[in-house]
């Protein structure tokens, strides 16, 4: 299949990138390329690609031997598999470029004399010395109530403004950064935000609903939520707090100037704030700090067909998912007298017309709110359970603890960030 030496940044998103064997080595996330302060046409640096562990890499323009119709052939399988971090003077197209506002000046196109336009793309060709150089530029007036406007594509020379200090200027579009993001798992966005400049994180986190954010902060790191949360105002984060689960809400704050914390809670809807200040109550590295106050609660006289109906809950993870705790009236935490539990395969096995009273397991031991983390490593390994009810001195129910929680915290605490993985360490390189 014959190669392409003419593309255009977007095309390249996505695609499927091949080492010199025909492996595949991951995906295209971004294109990185150098902006200089003197009006200089633009080089194109590299490209960084996710592999499947959801490390980021830099692969140099260079090693790339080929961009074909579906696929990124490089040329060396001997790549730096350095997590990706941009380096002074280097740009991402995708994640800063696309969407900045900008002058063009071109004969042939009058009607965008003296008009504010957003760069939607940037073309890119491959010389005869094998560089590649940002050529074209792909432009269109912003929409006006609603109405798609038509894309122009001009010279990279006709454009003016395309410049660092541009780029750092607030108030820039994201519509086509969040059109990008539309299919990504929170965890994916979160990493694609982490990579892009202060300014820019900013803008992403103002565009998108507050259920979306929730969903993308919980991924980040407390230190990285706090650090766009105070750039939010305080009534804003307050929505978003509501949003979070209660635990990660609790989490947050318990990072935050107690002061502060305590003002965004006033804020919240009591309904909201009261779950995340009891769980405030407890040490963070507890099963009462680590405990959700929203796991899948249910009477006894519930049937096994609606108890499944609960646990389909696409909001539920996989571990809160996999067991159903019976209690006696109020559901709402702390409950009424715990009665007992239910496994999800015990709930696939029954019939559907069956009352939870009558498949319950009392015999699981519980947690208390005390219970220190060495001992609920214990208690998942013993029991084979990703899930555990946490109830007080009272036999109520206060909430559960997932395996997910409890690797969240025996993890270190930049995890998130840096996804090192240890095979991987020994062979680094230098980028």
């Amino acid at each position: 299949m014959a190669s392409i030496n003419r593309v255009y940044a977007a095309r390249l998103a996505r695609m499927l990138v091949l080492g010199s064997m025909g492996e595949s080595l991951g995906r295209v996330r971004d294109v990185v390329v150098s902006i200089s302060i003197v009006r200089q046409q633009p080089r194109v640096l590299g490209i960084v690609v996710e592999m499947t562990s959801r490390r980021r890499i830099f692969v140099p323009i260079l090693q790339v031997s080929a961009i074909e119709p579906d696929a990124v052939t490089l040329n060396s399988d001997s790549v730096s598999l350095r997590r990706f971090e941009k380096r002074p003077g280097e740009v991402l197209v995708l994640g800063q470029i696309v969407d900045t506002k900008v002058r063009v000046k071109d004969p042939e196109l009058p009607q965008l004399a003296d008009t504010d336009v957003v760069v939607t793309d940037l073309g890119l060709e491959q010389t005869r010395t094998r560089d590649w150089m940002v050529t074209r530029v792909a432009v269109r007036i912003p929409r006006r109530l609603g109405r798609r406007s038509t894309t122009h594509i001009v010279g990279w020379r006709s454009v003016q403004g395309l410049t660092p200090s541009a780029l750092a200027m607030p108030g820039q579009g994201v519509a086509q950064l969040l059109h990008q993001f539309e299919k990504w798992r929170p965890i994916e966005v979160a990493d694609a935000v982490r990579e892009l400049p202060p300014k820019r994180r900013y803008e992403v986190a103002s565009a998108l609903d507050n259920d979306r954010l929730a969903d993308i902060l919980q991924e980040l790191s407390e230190e990285e939520q706090a650090d766009l949360l105070m750039q939010m105002g305080d009534e804003r984060a307050a929505d978003i707090l509501e949003e979070m689960d209660p635990d990660d809400a609790a989490d947050l704050l318990g990072t935050m100037n107690p002061t502060h914390a305590e003002g965004l809670l006033r804020q919240m809807d009591p309904e909201e704030s009261d779950p995340v200040r009891r769980l405030l109550k407890h040490p963070p590295d507890t099963a009462g700090g680590l405990m959700t106050s929203r796991p899948v609660v249910l009477t006894p006289d519930t049937s096994v067909a609606e108890a499944l109906a609960r646990v389909r809950d696409p909001d539920l993870t996989p571990a809160l998912a996999s067991l159903v705790l019976v209690v006696r009236p109020p559901t709402a935490t702390p409950t009424g007298q715990y009665l007992g539990c239910v496994p999800l395969q015990r709930l696939l096995r029954e019939p559907p017309s069956m009352l939870v009273g009558g498949i319950v397991e009392a015999d699981l031991p519980w947690l208390a709110p005390e219970t220190s983390l060495p001992a609920l490593t214990r208690y998942f390994a013993a029991y084979n359970l990703v899930c555990g009810p946490v109830l007080d001195a009272q036999h109520h129910l206060l909430g559960a603890v997932s395996v997910d929680d409890v690797l969240d915290h025996l993890l270190p605490h930049d995890w998130r960030a840096t996804n090192d993985e240890p095979a991987l360490d020994a062979a680094l390189g230098q980028r």
